[in-house]
């Protein structure tokens, strides 16, 4: 299969285009700069709908009415960014409306820096903006996963009727990586008779909002909500293992973070260390049951959790370890990247604390 060599943002809005993206709403912010640009020319050439909004939350807000017309929307950008759509993120969550999130995550907390970082997890996965809504939040490790998980992620979203989020940092969105565009078969029609679409065969009209003023019929609608996030649960996480069968110590890392914890794995097993790779993909809903089968192998001595924050998934991977096996931490702030060797030491470290 043929490659060719793109940079992430490019590649990322390419494949947007390619899943049938029928409006993008954004912004310009570093580390995501290239996707609001690329669309502007690509969407125009398709005869689609590119608009750059006035601000984050007007973007946001153009999503909620190209979705709840029944088009496949999607917006794109960075963390203080992201923090300014989390109200709209909870509007469309609230109306169960399908839409697509690129965050291209940048150092922070405030305009911090833009370097990669990893810091915007809790922000993603505990509730992206109020009330008890949850996102379908997707982690690419490379350009090539970005672009392969794109397609899946408006799929995902007109079937859950929910927002979908890829995750990535700006390491992603910069690099430049040989891709193979993929023959994938469409997707079939969803439809969408929920649509703001007027008065059409089905002879009434549609009125979608995410205010439900009786505290009964909210509630209701609340728990309908909750099961309906136990069922993505069920059938939608995903995740890879490498090297894990023996391992003597698994590593748990997601996004570029992975590739960086995968070459310390490497490292160490030409040493007679066996460490192996949990790497979760969807960050959301997270992949409790599988990391607790690795991890709970008897020759899995201790997990080590490896980010570019001051610690975030880790509290989902002790959560899913109940204490089980040692969970250890190890992490790099504000935009600075671990490097192979610091997580191979920190690997010695740790298996000779635990043989003591």
């Amino acid at each position: 299969m043929q490659k060719e060599l793109w940079k992430g943002n490019e590649a990322i809005a390419e494949a947007a285009v390619r899943a049938g993206c029928d409006a993008y709403f954004g912004y310009p912010i570093t580390p995501q700069n290239e996707i609001p640009e690329y669309m502007s020319r690509r969407m125009q050439e398709e005869n689609r709908v590119f608009v750059q909004a006035e601000s984050e939350l007007a973007a946001i807000n153009m999503v909620y009415g190209a979705a709840a017309a029944g088009m496949r929307a999607m917006t794109s950008s960075s963390s203080p960014g992201i923090s300014l759509k989390q109200e709209g993120i909870s509007y469309l969550i609230g109306a169960e409306l399908p839409a697509v999130i690129v965050n291209m995550m940048r150092g922070g907390p405030g305009l911090g820096t833009i370097q990669p970082s990893q810091s915007d997890y809790f922000q993603a996965t505990r509730s992206p903006g109020h009330g008890d809504g949850h996102m379908i939040v997707l982690a690419p490790s490379g350009i090539q996963e970005a672009v392969d998980l794109m397609q899946d992620s408006f799929d995902l979203a007109d079937r859950w009727r929910t927002p979908v989020m890829m995750l990535a940092d700006g390491m992603i969105g910069q690099m430049m990586e040989p891709i193979a565009w993929k023959q994938r078969p469409a997707a079939p029609a969803v439809d969408k008779p929920w649509a703001t679409t007027g008065q059409g065969e089905r002879g009434h009209t549609n009125f979608v909002t995410s205010l439900r003023l009786d505290s009964v019929d909210n509630e209701a609608f609340n728990e309908a909500l909750q099961q309906k996030y136990a069922d993505i649960g069920r059938q939608k996480t995903r995740y890879e293992e490498v090297d894990c069968e023996d391992a003597e110590l698994i590593l748990v890392a997601f996004g570029t973070t992975a590739r960086i914890a995968l070459s310390a794995a490497r490292k160490l097993r030409q040493e007679g260390i066996r460490a192996g790779l949990f790497r979760p993909i969807t960050l959301w809903p997270f992949p409790t049951l599988a990391l607790q089968q690795v991890a709970g192998r008897p020759n899995v001595r201790a997990v080590l959790t490896v980010e570019m924050s001051a610690g975030q998934m880790v509290e989902d991977v002790r959560l899913a370890l109940c204490g089980a096996k040692p969970v250890h931490f190890f992490g790099r702030t504000g935009g600075m990247i671990p490097e192979p060797a610091q997580v191979a030491q920190e690997i010695r470290r740790i298996l000779k604390e635990e043989q003591a």
